[in-house]
Protein backbone atom coordinates (compact mmCIF):
# COMPACT_ATOMS: atom_id res chain seq x y z
CA UNK A 1 0.00 0.00 0.00
CA UNK A 2 1.46 3.42 -1.22
CA UNK A 3 2.74 5.46 1.68
CA UNK A 4 1.07 8.54 -0.07
CA UNK A 5 -2.14 6.80 -0.31
CA UNK A 6 -2.13 6.32 3.91
CA UNK A 7 -1.00 10.12 4.03
CA UNK A 8 -3.78 11.49 1.73
CA UNK A 9 -6.48 9.31 3.89
CA UNK A 10 -4.27 10.60 7.28
CA UNK A 11 -5.06 14.43 6.42
CA UNK A 12 -8.59 13.73 5.66
CA UNK A 13 -9.31 11.80 8.38
CA UNK A 14 -7.08 14.46 10.89
CA UNK A 15 -9.78 17.31 9.32
CA UNK A 16 -12.52 15.17 9.84
CA UNK A 17 -11.83 14.19 13.98
CA UNK A 18 -11.11 17.87 14.33
CA UNK A 19 -14.71 18.64 14.08
CA UNK A 20 -16.38 18.72 17.60
CA UNK A 21 -19.11 16.58 17.76
CA UNK A 22 -20.70 13.82 20.40
CA UNK A 23 -16.72 12.40 20.39
CA UNK A 24 -15.92 15.76 21.81
CA UNK A 25 -18.52 16.24 24.28
CA UNK A 26 -18.07 13.28 26.18
CA UNK A 27 -13.82 13.36 26.15
CA UNK A 28 -14.38 17.44 27.74
CA UNK A 29 -17.56 15.80 30.18
CA UNK A 30 -14.57 13.04 31.01
CA UNK A 31 -11.59 15.43 31.34
CA UNK A 32 -14.14 17.94 33.65
CA UNK A 33 -15.56 15.17 36.11
CA UNK A 34 -13.21 12.41 35.79
CA UNK A 35 -9.45 11.69 37.86
CA UNK A 36 -8.64 10.60 33.78
CA UNK A 37 -9.49 10.99 30.65
CA UNK A 38 -7.77 7.66 29.10
CA UNK A 39 -11.16 5.10 30.17
CA UNK A 40 -13.31 7.84 28.18
CA UNK A 41 -11.18 8.09 25.50
CA UNK A 42 -10.15 4.45 25.19
CA UNK A 43 -13.25 3.36 25.16
CA UNK A 44 -14.09 6.15 21.84
CA UNK A 45 -11.30 4.58 20.35
CA UNK A 46 -12.76 0.78 21.41
CA UNK A 47 -15.84 2.07 19.29
CA UNK A 48 -14.06 3.08 16.29
CA UNK A 49 -11.54 -0.35 16.63
CA UNK A 50 -14.76 -2.52 16.69
CA UNK A 51 -16.32 -0.12 13.26
CA UNK A 52 -13.00 -0.82 11.36
CA UNK A 53 -13.49 -4.70 12.18
CA UNK A 54 -17.27 -4.54 10.72
CA UNK A 55 -15.85 -2.41 7.53
CA UNK A 56 -13.08 -4.75 7.19
CA UNK A 57 -15.59 -8.18 7.44
CA UNK A 58 -17.42 -6.18 4.55
CA UNK A 59 -20.52 -6.23 7.30
CA UNK A 60 -21.22 -3.05 6.98
CA UNK A 61 -22.14 -2.69 3.36
CA UNK A 62 -24.80 -5.77 4.34
CA UNK A 63 -25.75 -3.02 7.23
CA UNK A 64 -25.59 0.26 5.50
CA UNK A 65 -28.17 -1.62 2.45
CA UNK A 66 -30.85 -2.87 4.82
CA UNK A 67 -33.35 0.07 5.87
CA UNK A 68 -34.89 -2.05 9.11
CA UNK A 69 -31.12 -2.54 10.41
CA UNK A 70 -29.82 1.16 9.54
CA UNK A 71 -33.19 2.56 11.16
CA UNK A 72 -32.56 0.74 14.40
CA UNK A 73 -29.07 1.43 14.22
CA UNK A 74 -29.85 4.87 14.20
CA UNK A 75 -32.23 5.05 16.50
CA UNK A 76 -29.81 3.00 19.14
CA UNK A 77 -27.09 5.43 18.74
CA UNK A 78 -29.79 8.31 18.98
CA UNK A 79 -31.28 7.25 22.11
CA UNK A 80 -28.24 6.51 24.05
CA UNK A 81 -26.85 9.73 22.89
CA UNK A 82 -30.12 12.06 24.82
CA UNK A 83 -29.82 9.66 27.71
CA UNK A 84 -26.15 10.58 27.62
CA UNK A 85 -26.56 14.17 27.26
CA UNK A 86 -29.44 14.31 29.84
CA UNK A 87 -27.22 13.11 32.52
CA UNK A 88 -24.67 15.38 32.08
CA UNK A 89 -26.60 17.97 32.13
CA UNK A 90 -28.63 16.48 35.14
CA UNK A 91 -25.18 16.23 36.74
CA UNK A 92 -23.25 19.11 35.99
CA UNK A 93 -21.03 19.74 39.14
CA UNK A 94 -17.45 19.34 38.57
CA UNK A 95 -14.58 19.29 41.38
CA UNK A 96 -12.82 22.42 42.63
CA UNK A 97 -9.35 22.95 41.98
CA UNK A 98 -7.22 20.03 43.89
CA UNK A 99 -9.43 17.74 44.19
CA UNK A 100 -9.80 14.17 42.81
CA UNK A 101 -12.64 12.68 42.52
CA UNK A 102 -12.55 8.83 41.39
CA UNK A 103 -16.50 8.92 39.77
CA UNK A 104 -17.50 5.41 37.89
CA UNK A 105 -15.66 2.78 37.19
CA UNK A 106 -13.28 2.35 34.35
CA UNK A 107 -15.32 0.02 32.81
CA UNK A 108 -18.16 1.97 32.86
CA UNK A 109 -16.90 5.46 31.58
CA UNK A 110 -14.94 3.07 28.46
CA UNK A 111 -18.60 1.36 27.83
CA UNK A 112 -19.68 4.91 27.28
CA UNK A 113 -17.42 5.55 25.26
CA UNK A 114 -17.85 3.07 22.95
CA UNK A 115 -21.40 3.60 22.83
CA UNK A 116 -21.05 7.08 21.60
CA UNK A 117 -18.86 5.84 18.95
CA UNK A 118 -19.68 2.29 18.20
CA UNK A 119 -22.98 2.96 18.15
CA UNK A 120 -22.90 6.36 16.07
CA UNK A 121 -24.47 5.00 12.25
CA UNK A 122 -22.97 8.37 10.55
CA UNK A 123 -19.43 6.93 11.79
CA UNK A 124 -20.22 3.76 10.32
CA UNK A 125 -21.68 5.26 7.09
CA UNK A 126 -18.68 7.49 6.98
CA UNK A 127 -16.28 4.56 7.91
CA UNK A 128 -18.53 2.92 4.85
CA UNK A 129 -17.76 5.76 2.40
CA UNK A 130 -14.77 7.03 2.99
CA UNK A 131 -12.18 4.27 3.86
CA UNK A 132 -12.60 2.02 0.68
CA UNK A 133 -12.06 5.06 -1.63
CA UNK A 134 -8.08 4.85 -0.03
CA UNK A 135 -7.30 1.19 -0.68
CA UNK A 136 -6.18 -0.35 -4.03
CA UNK A 137 -7.86 -3.75 -4.94
CA UNK A 138 -5.00 -4.35 -7.13
CA UNK A 139 -2.90 -3.79 -4.51
CA UNK A 140 -0.38 -6.67 -2.41
CA UNK A 141 -2.03 -6.10 0.57
CA UNK A 142 -5.67 -7.90 1.07
CA UNK A 143 -8.45 -5.28 1.11
CA UNK A 144 -9.56 -5.93 4.54
CA UNK A 145 -5.57 -5.35 5.80
CA UNK A 146 -5.81 -2.10 3.72
CA UNK A 147 -9.03 -1.10 5.77
CA UNK A 148 -7.58 -2.30 8.98
CA UNK A 149 -4.45 -0.04 8.70
CA UNK A 150 -6.29 3.06 7.29
CA UNK A 151 -8.80 2.04 10.46
CA UNK A 152 -6.00 2.19 12.35
CA UNK A 153 -4.52 5.30 11.66
CA UNK A 154 -8.24 7.39 11.85
CA UNK A 155 -8.06 5.41 15.39
CA UNK A 156 -4.55 6.88 16.13
CA UNK A 157 -5.55 10.29 15.46
CA UNK A 158 -8.70 10.23 17.89
CA UNK A 159 -6.49 8.95 20.34
CA UNK A 160 -4.27 12.06 20.11
CA UNK A 161 -7.10 14.89 19.33
CA UNK A 162 -9.63 13.19 22.19
CA UNK A 163 -7.02 13.32 24.19
CA UNK A 164 -5.51 16.66 24.26
CA UNK A 165 -9.27 18.07 24.35
CA UNK A 166 -10.19 15.77 27.60
CA UNK A 167 -6.68 17.11 28.94
CA UNK A 168 -7.16 20.56 27.82
CA UNK A 169 -10.33 20.87 29.43
CA UNK A 170 -9.42 19.37 32.89
CA UNK A 171 -6.29 21.75 32.73
CA UNK A 172 -7.84 25.11 31.80
CA UNK A 173 -11.17 24.80 33.31
CA UNK A 174 -10.17 22.70 36.71
CA UNK A 175 -10.03 25.84 38.68
CA UNK A 176 -12.93 27.63 37.44
CA UNK A 177 -16.48 25.70 38.25
CA UNK A 178 -18.70 28.35 37.18
CA UNK A 179 -16.85 27.57 33.31
CA UNK A 180 -16.43 24.57 34.22
CA UNK A 181 -20.18 24.04 34.53
CA UNK A 182 -21.17 25.99 31.37
CA UNK A 183 -18.59 23.55 29.63
CA UNK A 184 -20.65 20.80 31.10
CA UNK A 185 -23.42 21.64 30.13
CA UNK A 186 -22.77 22.88 26.51
CA UNK A 187 -21.74 18.85 26.23
CA UNK A 188 -24.68 17.49 27.25
CA UNK A 189 -27.06 19.48 25.06
CA UNK A 190 -24.54 18.75 22.10
CA UNK A 191 -25.16 15.41 22.59
CA UNK A 192 -28.74 15.37 23.26
CA UNK A 193 -28.80 17.96 20.22
CA UNK A 194 -26.93 15.45 17.95
CA UNK A 195 -29.50 12.55 19.22
CA UNK A 196 -32.10 14.45 18.63
CA UNK A 197 -31.18 15.31 15.40
CA UNK A 198 -30.87 11.65 14.40
CA UNK A 199 -34.30 10.90 15.37
CA UNK A 200 -36.00 13.81 13.48
CA UNK A 201 -33.79 12.74 10.64
CA UNK A 202 -35.48 9.32 11.06
CA UNK A 203 -39.26 9.96 11.76
CA UNK A 204 -38.81 12.58 8.13
CA UNK A 205 -37.54 9.55 6.48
Amino acid sequence: MAIGTVAAFWAVSFLLVLVPGADWAYAIAAGLRDRTVLPAVGGLLAGYVVLTAVVAAGVAALVAGSPLVMSTLTVAGAAYLVWLGATTLARPSVPQAGEERTGHSWVRRAAKGAGISGLNPKALLLFLALLPQFTDPHARWPLAVQIALLGLVHTVSCAAVYTGVGTGARLVLRARPTAARAVTRVSGAAMVAIGVTLLVEQVAG
